[in-house]
C-alpha cells in the first residue's frame, strides 16, 4: 500500500501519522510547500505578539520527527501540480532546483487547506501588506513588529484579526481594525460580541465597522490605508484577514466534484468523487451537524479528525466524519468569546424556527473571591427543546460552558437535559447551579410554557402596540437607569399592588438579568395576567442598545 498525501499541517500531518500507526508495511509520502510539514498555525499570532518566546515551540512534529519516528518519506519544498487519475499518479515539482518528478500512489489524499483572501483592491501586493498563514509568513510579522514599526492596521475583525490585534498591541503598537460587517467577530450575533469591542477599545484598539479598504498606497516607508468612508489611515504595515478559500486548484483540475464555495465534497470517509482520493481539512466541504447544511468551517479540530478518519478509511476500518458544529473560542486579551452550533443570522437565512434565551451567570459560586459574570445565549426549537447553538462571551469560565452544549448537541440532546447535567461543582470552579444548568432551567420552562418570554428587538414595537412595560428591580436601580416607558415595581412589593396593574392589557416585565423577572412573571401568570419576561433583564437590553 503507498499512501500519498498533498499538505502537512493538521489534516495531513494526522493521516500519515495515524497510517503509520495502524500500518508498518505502508509506504507513506507527505509532500509539503513549505519548511515545516507539521506547525500549530493557530499560535503564530502569540509568537509575533511574544507570549510565545521560542519560534520552535510551533513546531508541532519536526520534520526530524516524522522521517525518524515515523519513518515517514517526507519532502518539503515540493510542489504538487497535477493529479493524473487515470494512472494514479502525481506530477511534482521540487522548489529547490525545479526538477519536475511524477509519484505513484495506491491512496491518495489532499490537505492543501485554505489560503488568506486577499481582494482586488488597487495596491493590495505593495510592500507593508501581510498575510498569515504559515510560519514564513510569522517571520515575517515577527521581523516587522520588533523591528520598530508603531502602528498597525488590520483589514478584518475574525480570529485570526482578533488575535493579531492583540498581539500587536503587547508588542506596543498602536493598532487600528477595519470590518466591513458593523461588529467585530461576524459568525457571532451582534448583540453578544458588544461587550468584546467595548473591551478591545479599553485596551488601546480603534475599531473602524462597518467600513472598508478600498486602496492601498506606498508612502515614505509607510502605508496609506483609504477606507470606503473617505477616511485615510496612514500605518507603518497592514495585515490582511478578511477570511480564507479552499486551496482547491489540484482537485479542480483533476475534476474532483467542488461545492457551491469552492470546498472539494466528500463521503463520511472523507473519499473525493474519486473512491481513491481523500480529501481532508481546510479544503473540503463539511455537513453542519445542526442544519444538515454543506458549509465551509475552517478549524484546526476538524481538520485532525478528518486526517484520522481518512486513514482509518484506507486501512479497512469503519470510523466516519459526524460533520462539524463550528465550536469555536477566541481570546481578547483578558475576555474570551466562544460559540457552537448556529448562530441567530444563520437560523434566520436559512428560515429555521427558533427561540432563544440570555442569562447572565457568574463563573463559579458568588461568595467565593474572583467570581467573574458571564453572558451565555442558548437557541433551541421552540417545540422540542432541540439545542441549535449557544454563544457565550465573558472573562472565565466561558470555554468550559460551550463545550459541554457542544456535546450536548453532538448527542442530540435538548434543553431538559441541561435541566439534568451533572458537573463537577466546588465553589471555586463553579456553582450547584451551573450556567449550564441555569440555561437548561430557562429554556425548558419556555419549552414547557411555564416562562413565557420576549426579547429586546421586540419590546418598542410590543409598547408601542399597549404592552405595559414593568421593572421590577429596586427604587434606587430603576433611578440608576431603565428602558424608557417602564414602569416601576419591585418585586418584592409586587403581589400587594396587583390591582394596581391593568388585568386588559399584555404586560412585560424585567429585572437586571431575568431571574426577579421569572418570579414576576410566575406571580402574575398565576394572578390571571397575560405577561412575558424580557429574557436577560436589563443587561441584555444594554448589550443590544450598544450593538
Amino acid at each position: 500500500m503507498k499512501i500519498v498525501i498533498v499538505g502537512g499541517v493538521a489534516g495531513g500531518a494526522s493521516a500519515a501519522a495515524r497510517a503509520r500507526r495502524l500500518s508498518e508495511a505502508a509506504e507513506i509520502v507527505v509532500f509539503e510547500r513549505g519548511q515545516d510539514p507539521s506547525f500549530a498555525n493557530c499560535g503564530m499570532p502569540y509568537y509575533i505578539g511574544g507570549e510565545i518566546e521560542v519560534r520552535d515551540k510551533l513546531l508541532v512534529a519536526p520534520l526530524s520527527l516524522l522521517r525518524e519516528r515515523h519513518r515517514l518519506d517526507v519532502r518539503i519544498r515540493s510542489q504538487v501540480e497535477a493529479i493524473d487519475r487515470q494512472n494514479k499518479t502525481v506530477t511534482v515539482r521540487s522548489l529547490d532546483d525545479n526538477r519536475t518528478y511524477q509519484e505513484s500512489y495506491d491512496q491518495l489524499i489532499l490537505a492543501t487547506g485554505a489560503a488568506p483572501l486577499k481582494p482586488p483592491i488597487p495596491g493590495i501586493d505593495s510592500t507593508g501588506i501581510y498575510t498569515l498563514r504559515d510560519l514564513q509568513d510569522a517571520d515575517q510579522l515577527h521581523a516587522v513588529a520588533t523591528g520598530g514599526a508603531k502602528s498597525a492596521v488590520i483589514v478584518g475583525a475574525g480570529f485570526i484579526g482578533i488575535e493579531m490585534a492583540e498581539n500587536l498591541v503587547r508588542r506596543g503598537l498602536a493598532v487600528t481594525i477595519v470590518e466591513l460587517a458593523d461588529q467585530v467577530l461576524p459568525p457571532w450575533d451582534k448583540e453578544m460580541v458588544t461587550p468584546i469591542e467595548s473591551h478591545l477599545e479599553s485596551s488601546g484598539v480603534a475599531l473602524r465597522l462597518g467600513d472598508s479598504a478600498t486602496a492601498f498606497t506606498a508612502k515614505e516607508g509607510h502605508v496609506v490605508v483609504t477606507l470606503k468612508s473617505g477616511d485615510q489611515l496612514e500605518t507603518d504595515f497592514v495585515v490582511l484577514s478578511v477570511g480564507v478559500r479552499p486551496e482547491n486548484q489540484l482537485a479542480k483540475v483533476a475534476g474532483l466534484d467542488l461545492g457551491e464555495r469552492g470546498g472539494v465534497k466528500v463521503n463520511r470517509y472523507m473519499q473525493t468523487s474519486d473512491p481513491h482520493i481523500y480529501a481532508v481539512g481546510d479544503v473540503v466541504e463539511v455537513t453542519d451537524v445542526v442544519s444538515s447544511s454543506a458549509t465551509q468551517i475552517p478549524l484546526a479540530g476538524p481538520a485532525n479528525r478528518q486526517g484520522r478518519i481518512a486513514a482509518d478509511h484506507i486501512f479497512g476500518r469503519e470510523t466516519y466524519y459526524r460533520g462539524t458544529q463550528g465550536t469555536a473560542v477566541v481570546g481578547v486579551f483578558d475576555m474570551a468569546a466562544a460559540m457552537t452550533g448556529l448562530s441567530e443570522k444563520v437560523l434566520q437565512r436559512l428560515g429555521m424556527d427558533y427561540e432563544k434565551i440570555y442569562i447572565h451567570p457568574a463563573h463559579h459560586a458568588g461568595y467565593y473571591p474572583g467570581a467573574q459574570p458571564m453572558s451565555l445565549k442558548l437557541i433551541f426549537e421552540p417545540t422540542t427543546g432541540r439545542i441549535l447553538g449557544a454563544q457565550a462571551v465573558g472573562r472565565q469560565g466561558v470555554d468550559k460552558r460551550i463545550d459541554v452544549i457542544a456535546m450536548a448537541i453532538q448527542a442530540d440532546m435538548n434543553v431538559l437535559d441541561l435541566e439534568e447535567s451533572e458537573l463537577c461543582y466546588a465553589p471555586q470552579f463553579g456553582s450547584a447551579k451551573d450556567p449550564v444548568n441555569m440555561a437548561g432551567f430557562v429554556a425548558s420552562g419556555v419549552v414547557r410554557g411555564d416562562h413565557p418570554v420576549v426579547h429586546c428587538d421586540q419590546i418598542l414595537s410590543a409598547v408601542q402596540a399597549g404592552t405595559v412595560l414593568i421593572d421590577v428591580r429596586s427604587e434606587k436601580e430603576f433611578s440608576e437607569g431603565h428602558i424608557a416607558g417602564a414602569i416601576n415595581q419591585p418585586i418584592d412589593s409586587l403581589r400587594d399592588n396587583l390591582d394596581s396593574l391593568p388585568n386588559d392589557k399584555p404586560i412585560i416585565v424585567y429585572c437586571y438579568v431575568g431571574m426577579r423577572g421569572y418570579l414576576a412573571t410566575r406571580i402574575l401568570l398565576q394572578n390571571g395576567f397575560e405577561v412575558k419576561n424580557l429574557s436577560g433583564g436589563y443587561k441584555s437590553w444594554r448589550m443590544f442598545a450598544d450593538a
